[in-house]
């Protein structure tokens, strides 16, 4: 399993320190902008699972061509 964390820099260390601690979790830190991407791509799978669901409205593809 993974799982993305956002802890505050000054409280990551510690935190860091404790997981590294654990012989069954590893540990990779990721840049700002990654994560940053990381959680628009998450948000634009929870907009299209809500799409295909029918609680929310998409736009079809000729829409969005034409938009641009």
């Amino acid at each position: 399993m993974r799982v993305l964390l956002d802890i505050k820099d000054n409280k990551a260390t510690h935190l860091l320190e404790v997981l590294k601690g654990l012989s069954y979790v590893k540990t990779k830190t990721i840049s700002n902008e990654k994560a940053k991407l990381i959680g628009e791509i998450k948000d634009a799978v929870d907009e299209l699972k809500l799409i295909r669901e029918g609680k929310l409205k998409g736009i079809s593809a000729k829409d969005l061509l034409n938009e641009l």
